[in-house]
């Protein structure tokens, strides 16, 4: 008899659906998982026999083939143990092979026959509620699934509890999702003395999605600043936050099965791997920049990462997605993140203070922040230099806008960006817009046009620091309510284009 029930692989963000046929024959007595299986599912066998062991369920001395369909497609991970169970147990005629063959199911088994927490329950619910079927998982994995609301999802904390509610002896009640977050408390802006003009390039970054960097001494606040940019970016939509929960839940990041609504901050160290960083390793697994997707990520000491590592942010930052090529998949993750990065002017720190700086100055500035290359250093919109602040200044009493006031203005420019790209899914903000919509929403008036023809020649500007200089422009004009993008609003993206002394 061959009986057969349904899991997923996961191929990216995009649980695609796996059949698992199981088959018994007559001939000698063995266990085997075809179909493109890695290791952890190859173990499967082991654990499945336990499991069904610890029911009392002798199996027969017959062979056992289990087949995962189509079988071209790689296999990997603990999650089809469940499925290949469910189908086992009803090729033994325990299970009623018509219910069976109705669910898609995913969860690791325990020798006693738990059923434990896996990875990617959120699109996996996805998968089942395009193929109207229930999905069931482990109960820890419930909430999370439950989130999609497209599919009946049942937790099921042990394989017999899974059992009884397929035959109908105890139904699983029906899995609730969990409890959405606002995230940690955020940091105020309030709390940062001084350093308005870096202040302001934040506003401007999280208002219109513009990739900023700080450059400045240690200790003038850099990190500090960054750490505050989350507090004033708006809540994500539920679209953006199901996006995103996909990717944290191939990553097993989602705790307690809840979704937040806090836009993601990843702040990887400079010795990441560029694996770790734009995705990849075994099971070519999502990566920094993806983690970071809707959301912020944060590099700090940029020139200090491996050339190599932020080469490969070039493709990511203007497409808004990264393939994780491998020999034998190509797998496509979302990341659209805003780009915040902070360097020291040179390797001491010094550059800008005669009585401190080293003998190498002013040459070790241009070598140390030589090491980011002119292709990257051109997609990023808003540059700043951030100054020491003198310490006699830090017993001053903190009285600069909080979180709070500055979060309302941006959350009012990215209401007007929402009205504007209405419409237009893959166009979530101005630093989205190119071609011909920059043109119609980002052209300035003739002052305006003017500035930026004799800053353009004066200093080079390439074709894309052009136009990311306009959609700063954009941003600014909605920052201050204007309809029309005026000299003044061009004249400010100008000046962050040019901080660091460099065009282009």
């Amino acid at each position: 008899m061959i009986a057969k029930t349904y899991t997923v692989a996961f191929d990216g963000i995009e649980a695609r659906l796996v059949e698992v046929q199981c088959a018994l024959a007559p001939g000698m007595p063995g266990f085997s998982v075809v179909g493109l299986p890695d290791k952890a599912v190859s173990e499967a066998r082991d654990r499945v026999r336990a499991a069904i062991g610890a029911m009392a369920v002798a199996l027969p001395a017959r062979r056992i083939t289990v087949n995962l369909s189509p079988a071209d497609l790689p296999k990997e991970g603990s999650h089809f143990d469940l499925p290949i169970a469910l189908a086992l147990l009803a090729a033994l005629d325990i299970l009623p092979a018509d219910k069976v063959e109705g669910v898609v199911s995913l969860g690791e088994l325990a020798l006693d026959g738990r059923l434990v927490a896996v990875a990617g329950a959120l699109p996996a619910a996805m998968a089942a509620g395009a193929e109207d079927k229930a999905l069931i998982c482990p109960r820890a994995s419930a909430p999370e699934a439950a989130w999609v609301g497209a599919a009946e999802v049942y937790g099921a904390p042990t394989l017999t509890a899974a059992l009884h509610h397929l035959t109908g002896q105890a139904p699983l009640p029906r899995a609730e999702p969990g409890a959405a977050t606002d995230g940690p408390e955020g940091r105020d802006f309030r709390d940062v003395k001084g350093q308005e003009r870096a202040k302001r390039a934040l506003e401007i970054a999280a208002a219109g999605r513009h990739h900023v960097m700080m450059v400045g001494p240690p200790g003038s606040g850099k990190s500090m600043l960054a750490a505050r940019l989350p507090s004033i970016l708006p809540p994500l939509t539920p679209a953006e936050a199901l996006e995103t929960s996909m990717v944290h839940s191939l990553s097993g990041l989602i705790e307690a099965g809840g979704l937040s609504r806090a836009r993601p901050f990843r702040e990887p160290h400079h010795t990441a791997s560029m694996a770790a960083i734009v995705g990849g390793g075994r099971g070519a697994k999502p990566g920094e920049v993806s983690l970071a997707h809707n959301g912020v990520l944060f590099l700090d000491e940029l020139p200090e990462f491996n050339r190599a590592t932020l080469e490969t942010l070039r493709q990511p930052i203007e497409t808004g997605e990264v393939i994780v090529a491998r020999a034998n998949a190509h797998v496509r993750y979302p990341c659209r993140f805003l780009l915040v990065a902070a360097a020291n002017p040179c390797r001491c720190g010094q550059l800008a203070d005669p009585a401190r700086a080293c003998g190498k100055a002013p040459a070790c500035g241009a070598d140390y922040l030589g090491r980011i290359s002119g292709p990257l250093m051109d997609r990023i919109d808003l540059r700043v230099d951030v100054p020491p602040v003198d310490f006699r200044d830090l017993d001053l009493p903190a009285d600069g806008e909080s979180s709070a006031t500055i979060g309302a203005r941006v959350a009012a420019a990215r209401a007007v960006q929402q009205a504007r790209f209405r419409g237009q899914p893959q166009v979530r903000s101005n630093a989205d817009a190119e071609g011909a919509l920059l043109d119609q929403i980002a052209t300035p008036d003739a002052e305006g046009r003017a500035l930026l023809t004799r800053v353009a020649d004066r200093f080079h500007l390439s074709a894309r620091g052009y136009h990311r200089v306009l959609r700063v422009a954009r941003t600014i004009a909605d920052l201050a309510g204007s309809e029309a993008v005026r000299q003044p609003h061009v004249a400010e993206a100008v000046s962050y284009r040019l901080s660091l002394g460099a065009g282009g």
